[in-house]
């Protein structure tokens, strides 16, 4: 039920210690844990050995852009899903062949050193959020259904889950809810008709995971979607039909419940529906775990979190010398130069 982080690019004992917990999923790494890809290897196959369970998670967030947390040493700089918005308006099948093969070459990369997800792709709309900027396909909703589908089939086609965030989307909120309360004024119509359209849509397609918004939507509900049964619970488990697994977003963040304990905020996401809830924070997973014991909470079920592991893994030598590998990154480098972001 909890996915954690640690501090560093070692496993200290104490997060040894943290990982045997029965309420552990899985581990979200970041650039914090990244100095190299042989380390990462290392780190990855201690981890692996401290948690030899089918159903023990790791992810990432390897969107391209400004949020990607693997750079260098051999990982391809991806584009932001912006250039592929950008192209489309001039070039819509160009845009989402790109999409697949940005996708393929995000995910074989990460399973090539045994990473189960990232995080993606964001379906939020190009509509003046701060924190999505650029992290967003398009404005228009139908352009970025249409990309999305790309973008799960590349995903797909390399072996990793999706993971579609954040839902109902925050790409029309302005806030940032990494440091403040973000609240979307609209009426649910409003809402269903645009920012929801691209997980609609991408729902069908047989996806594994949605990610959930910190954002208010008082016209819905008085708390974050994250926290919310009535988005959780009746919009998109019962009015979409989805039976995958539902993330929180970091409960570290201000739009989780500024003004709740971490052990509360815990015990909000999970009665509201979570079936995950992300403590990515070291100083949060000690709080988290604790809140998960009050409560009394069953951990996650093995055969759902296995529907996250990676499947498709090569080694990264076989995936340098796949020709189509080259090829796909050709094509995205002068993805950047030809898109217009401003």
């Amino acid at each position: 039920m909890l996915m954690i982080g640690i501090a560093g690019t070692e496993l200290e004992d104490r997060e040894r210690d943290l990982l045997h917990a029965d309420a552990v999923s899985g581990l979200v790494l970041f650039a914090r844990n990244y100095r190299c890809r042989t380390q990462l290897q290392d780190l990855i196959a201690d981890l692996r050995g401290t948690r030899t369970d089918a159903g023990f998670v790791i992810a990432v967030d390897q969107e391209g852009g400004t949020v990607q947390r693997f750079r260098g040493d051999g990982f391809t700089r991806l584009p932001p899903l912006a250039a592929l918005g950008a192209l489309y308006d001039r070039d819509p099948q160009r845009a989402r062949a790109l999409a697949e093969e940005h996708a393929w070459v995000m995910a074989s990369e990460l399973r090539t050193v045994d990473v189960d997800i990232s995080f993606a792709p964001v379906l939020d709309l190009a509509r003046g959020s701060r924190v999505i900027g650029s992290r967003a396909l398009h404005a228009d909703p139908g352009v970025v259904a249409d990309l999305a589908d790309a973008y799960v089939r590349g995903m797909h086609l390399a072996g990793m889950a999706v993971t579609l965030k954040h839902f109902p989307g925050h790409g029309s909120v302005a806030g940032d809810t990494h440091v403040e309360t973000a609240s979307d004024p609209r009426p649910l119509q409003s809402i269903r008709a645009r920012d929801m359209r691209p997980f609609v849509e991408c729902i069908g397609l047989g996806v594994e995971a949605v990610m959930m918004a910190h954002v208010i939507y008082p016209c819905v509900d008085t708390v974050p979607a994250s926290q919310s049964p009535v988005w959780i619970g009746s919009i998109l488990r019962e009015e979409l039909g989805f039976d995958g697994l539902v993330f929180s977003d970091d409960i570290s963040m201000h739009g989780a419940g500024h003004d709740g304990h971490l052990g509360e905020r815990v015990q909000a996401h999970l009665a509201a529906g979570c079936d995950l809830v992300l403590a990515c924070q070291p100083e949060a997973v000690a709080p988290a775990l604790s809140a998960v014991s009050t409560l009394g909470a069953r951990p996650c079920p093995a055969d759902r979190l296995i529907t996250l592991r990676g499947t498709v893994a090569g080694t990264w030598d076989a995936l340098v010398d796949n020709p189509q590998r080259d090829t796909f990154i050709s094509r995205l480098g002068v993805l950047d130069s030809e898109a217009d972001l401003s």
